[in-house]
């Protein structure tokens, strides 16, 4: 039984995702800002996964039966042990990167009742027709992908050269996603610590 006056919480495991690969991307600057903004935060412990670096091989349409691959294998963990994730992503052609569809695409357990937060970037909507997408995949998923977005227009503009935004909006944005993604990560792993996710 769990001592009353113990006020120590154990620290919410939270995963920055770059979803972009390609070259010459803009990702990995606001991963890097989002990740030392919530590593700023007591009670946080932050990772950054960039696929550009895990090399995920494609998803087999008929992987049934079959054992992961050793990349898939190796990520597992990582994305298992997360109690939440910011998925840092552009809009590329009104959607999201493929290679982020197929990393989420061969996991399942490893998102499932956790929440999902965004920083997006690109074209008009500052990503967030990308969001939008992301919000029905994580949705099939039952992971629980939380209001608050980090939406950047113009993204070169808004950071300096040591990859800070200048815009306070911005600032502000983040932390209400922070702060969003820390409330509900707490109270999905204490719910999943309880009793096992139906289905």
């Amino acid at each position: 039984m769990t001592d009353p006056s113990d006020t120590t919480e154990r620290a919410l495991r939270l995963t920055v995702v770059i979803g972009s690969v390609r070259a010459h991307r803009f990702g990995p600057t606001p991963a890097r800002w989002i990740a030392a903004l919530a590593a700023a935060r007591e009670g946080l412990e932050v990772d950054v996964i960039d696929l550009a670096e895990v090399w995920l091989p494609d998803v087999h349409p008929d992987r049934t039966g079959a054992p992961p691959p050793p990349a898939v294998r190796d990520l597992a963990p990582w994305l298992a042990g997360a109690d939440a994730f910011v998925v840092v992503t552009p809009e590329h052609n009104g959607s999201i990167p493929a290679p982020l569809k197929n990393a989420i695409d061969w996991y399942v357990d490893e998102w499932r009742a956790k929440p999902v937060g965004f920083v997006s970037y690109g074209g008009p909507s500052g990503g967030l027709r990308a969001v939008s997408h992301l919000r029905e995949i994580f949705s099939a998923l039952h992971a629980a992908t939380v209001r608050d977005t980090v939406a950047l227009m113009g993204p070169d503009d808004r950071f300096d050269g040591q990859g800070r935004p200048g815009d306070p909006d911005t600032v502000a944005a983040a932390e209400a996603l922070l702060d969003q993604l820390t409330w509900w990560g707490r109270a999905l792993r204490e719910a999943r610590e309880r009793r096992p996710f139906p289905g």
